[in-house]
């Protein structure tokens, strides 16, 4: 599960005890979403105005199967600002420097959407979209 709604994360029996417990960062310096126009989607890039780091408000958890481990997260999502919301009506929460400590110490944050005014977005090609574009330091050389 690659998202959880804000507004229903401390009712799902998947996310409750992660929300109570397990709170983590996820760095990004931007995000994808997708515009659907007509019988197409285009993707769009959207950051922070200043193009710098910030976190996703994100919970972890820990699997444990047929003897092995496999460690999760997932990125909590939110009603669109208004710049997001031509494109999507939901976005990922975007934490400020200010959040990041109370949201890993397990105290109530508001997690409202990074204000419109804070961010910038841009058409990207659709190349984003396929793993065969992808550069991971990572992978190996074809």
């Amino acid at each position: 599960m690659i998202n959880a709604r804000v507004e229903t994360v401390t009712k799902k029996p998947a996310y409750r005890a992660a929300f109570r417990k397990r709170r983590c960062l996820v760095i990004a310096d931007g995000f994808y979403e997708w515009k659907r126009e007509e019988d197409r989607k285009w993707p769009w890039y959207f950051c922070r105005k200043d193009r710098g780091l910030f976190a996703f408000a994100g919970l972890w958890e820990q699997w444990t199967g047929d003897g092995d481990t496999l460690d999760t997260f997932t990125i909590l999502t939110t009603g669109a600002n208004e710049l997001v919301k031509e494109v999507h009506p939901r976005m990922p929460v975007m934490l400020r420097l200010d959040q990041e400590d109370p949201w890993l110490d397990l105290e109530k944050t508001d997690l409202a959407p990074l204000e419109a005014s804070e961010m910038m977005s841009w058409p990207v090609p659709k190349a984003v979209n396929s793993p065969i574009n992808a550069q991971s330091p990572f992978s190996k050389a074809l």
